[in-house]
C-alpha cells in the first residue's frame, strides 16, 4: 500500500499522508463529494478533482498489484520465474506492460508452434535462429517425422517458423519497441468497402482517409470506428506512412531486435520470411487491435468530457427568474401546444392553437394568445426551437407588435428532451391528468424560468448536448 500511496502522492502533487487519509475514507465507504465537502481537515484540503483522480487511479493500481501477484505466483508454480523476469514484472508500471511479460507463460490453446515443439523441431528453430550460416533444407532433413505430421523438409521448416513466430509475438521488449514506434509514427487508414458507397454516404469524408494516430480527434476516431462496425469502412494501422513498404520496415525492426543476419547467409532468406510472417500474422494484427481499442477508449473519454462541459453550460445557463411564462411548443399539423406557468412554475392553464398549415387559423391563434397573456399577466414567452419554430416566432412577434402595452419578451428555447420528459414517469407523476403532448410545453416554459431545476428531470443523453 505504501508504494501505491507514494505513487498517487506524486501523481496528485500531494503529500503521502493526505493520500493515505483519503484512501482510508474511501475504503470506509465515503464518497468523493462527501470527502471534498466535509472531510477537508482529514485530507489536508484535497479538492474534488484530486479526489476523483485518486479514486480512479487507486482502483487501477490495486488491480495492477493483484494481477502482478497472480502472475508472479503462476510463473513461479511453472518453475520458470528467473531473477531477471521477476525484476521486470515487479517494475512494470502498467497493465499492458505486465500482460506483455506474462504472455509466454499464459495457458493457451494448442498452437502450430506447440505441435512442432512436441514433434522435436525446437532444436532446429534454435539452431537456425542462432547461426544463419546453416543450410535450412539440409538441417531440416534430420527432423522429418511422418508420424507427427512432418513428412518432408518444407513441413519441418514451417514448424520451425511457427515456433519462432510465436516466440517473437510473446517478447515483451519487442512488443514495447514496436508499440512505441507505431504510437509516435503510425497512422490510421480508412477505405470504403466496395459496394458500400451509397449506404455510407455520411462517412464519405473517410472513404480514402489517412491521419496520424497522434492527431486523430475523438469525434473523427469514433466516426471511423462506428463506420467499421456498420460494415462501411475498412480500417488499418499503417506503422510508418512515410515508408514505401511499412511491413518490411517492421520486419527489419524485428530482425534488428534479435540481431539476425537476413542479408547474405544460407538461412537469410528463410529468416527473412520468418520475421515477415511474424509481423503480418502475429505482431501486426495484435498491435493493430490494441491501438484500435486504445483509440476507442481515448476517444470515448474525450467525447464524455465534451458532453460534460456542454451539459454543464446548459444546466448552468442564467435563469429568467420567477416570472409568469407562456411555453409554446410549435407544431404544424397537430398544432402549437401552449402552457402558462406562474412565477413558481405552477401550471395555470393549457391550450392548443392551429396558426400554421394546413388549418391556418392565424388570427384566431393571435386572439387566443392575447387573451391568455392578459388573463395571466404573462411576462415571458418561451418558444421551442423545433418544427415550425420560425413560423411560431413570427406569430409571437406579431402579437407583441400589436399589444405593446403587455410588455412581453420572447426567447427561443431548446426543446431537446421535452418529448422524453413528457412521456416519462416523472411527468406522469407531476401531471397525471394532462395530455402527454401538452406536458412538453410546460417543460419549455419552466426551462426558461430555471434551466437547472427543469433539465435535471431528463436523462442527460436526451438533452442534445453530445
Amino acid at each position: 500500500m505504501s508504494d501505491i500511496s507514494a505513487r498517487l502522492a506524486s501523481e496528485l502533487n500531494a503529500q503521502q499522508q493526505q493520500v493515505v487519509a483519503a484512501t482510508k475514507l474511501l475504503d470506509e465507504g465515503a464518497t468523493v463529494p462527501f470527502i471534498a465537502r466535509y472531510r477537508k481537515e482529514v485530507t489536508g484540503g484535497l479538492d474534488d478533482t484530486q479526489l476523483r483522480l485518486l479514486e480512479q487511479r487507486l482502483s487501477y493500481l490495486r488491480e495492477l498489484e493483484e494481477r502482478r501477484s497472480f502472475i508472479l505466483s503462476t510463473i513461479e508454480s511453472q518453475k520458470k520465474l528467473t531473477a531477471e523476469l521477476k525484476a521486470d514484472i515487479t517494475s512494470a508500471q502498467s497493465k499492458t506492460e505486465l500482460e506483455d511479460l506474462y504472455l509466454p507463460y499464459k495457458a493457451k490453446r494448442r498452437t502450430k508452434g506447440q505441435i512442432a515443439i512436441e514433434a522435436g523441431i525446437e532444436p532446429l528453430a534454435d539452431a537456425l535462429f542462432t547461426d544463419a550460416s546453416l543450410n535450412p533444407e539440409q538441417h531440416a532433413e534430420q527432423y522429418i517425422n511422418a508420424d507427427k505430421g512432418f513428412d518432408d523438409t518444407k513441413a519441418v521448416l514451417d514448424g520451425a517458423k511457427f515456433i519462432l513466430m510465436e516466440r517473437f509475438a510473446e517478447d515483451a521488449k519487442l512488443l514495447a519497441k514496436l508499440r512505441s514506434h507505431i504510437s509516435q509514427n503510425g497512422a490510421i487508414q480508412s477505405t470504403v468497402i466496395k459496394g458500400q458507397e451509397q449506404a455510407g454516404t455520411k462517412y464519405r469524408d473517410y472513404f480514402d482517409h489517412q491521419e496520424l494516430l497522434t492527431k486523430v480527434p475523438s469525434h473523427r476516431a469514433l466516426a471511423m470506428l462506428r463506420a467499421r462496425n456498420e460494415g462501411i469502412l475498412q480500417l488499418n494501422v499503417n506503422p510508418e506512412p512515410s515508408s514505401e513498404n511499412p511491413a518490411q520496415l517492421c520486419a527489419n525492426m524485428i530482425a534488428q531486435h534479435y540481431r539476425l543476419n537476413i542479408t547474405d547467409q544460407a538461412a537469410s532468406t528463410w529468416l527473412l520470411s520468418v520475421v515477415q510472417w511474424a509481423w503480418k500474422i502475429k505482431l501486426g494484427l495484435h498491435l493493430e487491435n490494441e491501438f484500435f481499442a486504445a483509440m476507442r477508449e481515448k476517444a470515448e473519454a474525450g467525447a464524455i468530457d465534451v458532453f460534460a462541459k456542454n451539459l454543464k453550460d446548459l444546466l448552468m445557463a442564467a435563469p429568467a427568474g420567477p416570472r409568469t411564462t407562456l411555453g409554446l411548443d410549435p407544431g404544424l399539423r397537430t398544432g402549437c401546444k401552449i402552457a402558462v406557468v406562474d412565477s413558481t412554475g405552477k401550471l395555470l392553464t393549457t391550450q392548443t392553437i392551429f396558426p400554421h398549415a394546413p388549418q391556418n387559423h392565424w388570427d384566431k391563434s393571435l386572439r387566443t394568445l392575447e387573451q391568455l397573456c392578459r388573463q395571466h399577466k404573462v411576462e415571458l414567452i418561451a418558444i421551442g426551437n423545433g418544427t415550425a419554430s420560425r413560423e411560431s416566432d413570427k406569430l409571437v412577434a406579431e402579437l407583441m407588435k400589436a399589444n405593446t402595452e403587455l410588455k412581453l419578451n420572447k426567447i427561443m428555447v431548446s426543446e431537446a428532451g421535452a418529448s422524453v420528459y413528457s412521456a416519462s414517469e416523472f411527468a406522469a407523476n407531476e401531471f397525471p391528468d394532462l395530455d402527454v403532448s401538452l406536458r412538453g410545453a410546460v417543460s419549455i416554459a419552466r426551462r426558461l424560468q430555471d434551466p437547472l431545476a427543469e433539465l435535471v428531470k431528463i436523462e442527460p443523453k436526451s438533452i442534445g448536448v453530445g
